[in-house]
């Protein structure tokens, strides 16, 4: 296997020379360029696995560096070197595509661990992971997230998960964490409103025994557990205003302080959040601020309700029986139960449509559900759409099941013409287990 490469770029001859030694002594090959303009002639001429710049460069920046570096070489991890305390130029950094940022004086531990974490992108050290945690379902809104996804793994920079209670975010999350190059580390989902306030700042940071009463021991904080994976901050909007403050300067600074300290931990946490509230609107009435709305929010991805995606419905209320009764249970929805789960609204999306199945199943007396056991909640019919194909206008002659299987084949025959027929290639592209495409094919009558 080739020598890994490095392109550093940097117009002060003493922190290029600095960075090139720290990757050289990572048995990486360092180029050095002092502008844009060489770096560009560079990447024309070599392949790298890395590029580290600066900011401030003379002539054209280093934010025009990373964007030419996303249009022409756009599987080429970029990290940025800034100012201290710049945080605006990170920000805007990784919203340009960035994978990360090192800021002045360059901290080498911090450094080696970006490089470390970038090198296992680009160098096949990597293993191809599939997450274990699957998002269903074959709507033009789904594969949008799925595609967003692969490409958020890729970076180091906060993802701000937005959506309707029940919609899916906390997979979202772990989907994200399972494809990056942390998915060896841990991931660790909080609950922010599930926290008593007093205890908030020992949950999230520790503290330290005799720090306060009732600290027995040292405990290690959410933070440290968290460290070198993913933590995820559910409910992010109910954390109280003084907790804001600190999970800021956590954020920014990478280090955290144990209640009773004297001394902050580096910590190396990518942050994950997401809320079902509008938080823009909260920032605007001063409830939640605007500075860590804005460092939360680099990405933005929002979650589809089931309301915006309900062709994907006949595949989850599947994949749902099947986990709740086995691949092999005989339980299935008559035409007018599917028809009602169809035309409902939802308010509680996926997770909704789970108590409702699981409520249907203990109470229905025969191995077909109707309609009338799901005992779904009074509401205003909601009209039958899709994102893609637009479903016919019930009549005399229109059989929803029917329908419905035409619909899954055809996405079934097409994962398998994709994959050349290989039926484990086509349940993963698909994102459902082998088991379950066997299922389908033996039911739809396509083996």
């Amino acid at each position: 296997m080739s020598k890994a490469r490095a392109l550093v770029v940097d117009d002060e001859p003493d922190i290029s020379e600095l960075i090139a030694l720290t990757l050289e002594r990572m048995d990486i090959d360092a180029d050095q360029a002092g502008s844009a303009e060489e770096a560009e002639r560079l990447l024309r001429e070599n392949t790298y696995n890395l590029c580290l710049t600066d900011m401030q460069l003379p002539g054209r920046n280093g934010l025009e560096l990373v964007a030419h570096i996303q249009r022409h070489h756009p599987n080429l991890p970029v990290a940025v070197i800034t100012a201290y305390g710049s945080m605006d130029a990170a920000v805007q950094a990784l919203k340009s595509g960035a994978f990360d940022f090192v800021p002045k004086p360059v901290d080498l531990k911090m450094l080696r661990k970006l490089v470390d974490s970038a090198m296992k992108l680009t160098t096949g050290e990597q293993p191809d992971r599939r997450s274990r945690h699957t998002l269903l379902g074959d709507s033009a809104a789904m594969q949008r997230i799925r595609g967003t996804i692969v490409k958020l793994a890729r970076s180091q920079a906060p993802v701000y998960i937005s959506g309707e209670s029940g919609s899916g975010k906390e997979l979202v999350a772990r989907t994200i964490h399972e494809k990056s190059n942390r998915a060896e580390k841990p991931f660790v989902p909080v609950n922010c409103g599930a926290i008593p306030a007093e205890l908030v700042e020992s949950e999230f940071f520790g503290h330290l025994k005799g720090s306060f009463t009732g600290a027995t021991a040292d405990k290690q904080g959410l933070f440290q557990a968290a460290d070198g994976g993913t933590l995820f901050l559910d409910e992010i909007a109910e954390l109280p205003m003084h907790m804001q403050v600190k999970l800021l300067r956590a954020i920014q600074e990478r280090a955290v302080r144990p209640v009773g300290s004297q001394r902050e931990l580096p910590v190396d946490v990518r942050i994950l959040s997401a809320t079902h509230k509008n938080l823009a609107e909260l920032v605007d009435n001063g409830e939640f601020r605007q500075d860590l709305f804005y460092r939360i929010n680099v990405i933005q991805l929002p979650v589809p309700s089931l309301r915006e995606r309900q062709e994907d419905i006949p595949t989850l209320v599947d994949n749902i029986l099947q986990r709740l009764n086995g691949a092999a249970s005989k339980v299935t929805l008559n035409q007018d139960a599917m028809l009602a789960l169809m035309a409902y609204p939802f308010p509680g999306n996926v997770r909704e449509l789970e108590n409702i199945l699981e409520r249907a199943i203990t109470l229905s007396e025969s191995d077909e559900i109707a309609a009338e056991d799901l005992h779904l909640p009074d509401h205003e019919p909601v009209p039958l759409h899709t994102t893609g194909n637009a479903i016919p206008d019930p009549s005399d002659d229109f059989m929803l099941e029917e329908y419905l299987e035409d619909i899954e084949r055809n996405v079934l025959s097409k994962a398998l013409d994709k994959t050349n027929n290989n039926k484990t290639a086509a349940a993963q592209l698909l994102g459902i287990s082998f088991r379950a495409l066997r299922y389908k094919l033996k039911k739809l009558e396509m083996e």
